[in-house]
């Protein structure tokens, strides 16, 4: 290949991606392995964990599955410390778990709000700490945190989810200024709503369906696929450029 030719080659790379088991962080997963990538699993069920890690071995990759509650930084650690002794370095890592629980800011309670916030943001920044001090080391990463339109955007029934995804915007931005020195380079994909089991239900109420086909330009949800997209080119040499950066996907609703 020429030089001048952008490569998304990653072969030889090593992603650990968190919230593997979802139908967007599976489809990272799967996007990464094609691509070359061996695969650092990491979910709560074991059973999910082993049927992930059965189809990516089935494409040729070499994977590790590691069953976590990421609330507990102990467990972040431990999950870095298998990724690490069965790889030996760490090149990628996706920050794809996270929650939301509905409800008016009014109705919002102390355990719903601690709930969205310790896994989308708390539980994000150490596993970008852990594995942060890994690439540091090595002086090379990429990290890709999963953000939301919600961190520009705001929408009803989410105000620790958007509190959670804004949270994340900034925190990508800060670990790509303080990380540059070392060639780590941090970027975030903000999806719109995208079609997957978690959010089937949402998208049987009509008028929920219409006011979001409404907001997003392109006038079609979005699929893993496209999320998955993104995240490639953020893993690979060819966005060897771009760090600090949240890269939109979502049809062009926050275009407005």
């Amino acid at each position: 290949m020429k030089a001048n030719i952008p490569s998304f080659d990653l072969t030889g790379k090593v992603a650990v991606v968190t919230g593997a088991t979802g139908g967007i962080g599976f489809a990272i997963a799967e996007a990464l392995a094609a691509y070359g990538a061996d695969i650092v699993l990491v979910g709560r069920s074991h059973e999910a964990l082993d049927a992930a890690r059965k189809a990516i071995e089935q494409m040729g990759r070499r994977v590790l599955a590691v069953a976590a509650d990421l609330t507990k930084v102990p467990e972040i650690q431990a999950m870095t410390e298998k990724a690490v002794a069965a790889f030996g370095h760490l090149d990628i890592l996706v920050t794809c778990a996270g929650i939301n629980i509905t409800q008016m800011a009014v109705d919002v309670t102390e355990e719903a709000w601690d709930k969205v916030i310790d896994i989308n943001l708390k539980a994000l920044f150490f596993c970008c700490q852990a594995v942060g001090k890994i690439m540091i080391a090595q002086k090379s990463g990429k990290i890709i945190n999963m953000s939301s339109q919600t961190g520009t955007v705001a929408i009803p029934l989410r105000a620790a989810y958007c509190s959670s995804k804004g949270g994340v915007n900034m925190l990508t931005k800060l670990l790509a200024l303080e990380w540059a020195p070392y060639n780590v380079k941090v970027n975030a994909v903000a999806p719109t709503f995208v079609e997957t089991k978690f959010t089937e239900p949402m998208f049987k109420n009509e008028e929920f369906l219409r006011y979001t086909l409404d907001n997003i330009l392109l006038g079609n949800l979005g699929k893993p696929e496209d999320v998955a997209g993104a995240v490639v080119y953020l893993a690979s040499p060819a966005s060897d450029l771009v760090t600090g950066h949240i890269l939109a996907v979502d049809g062009g609703w926050t275009a407005r």
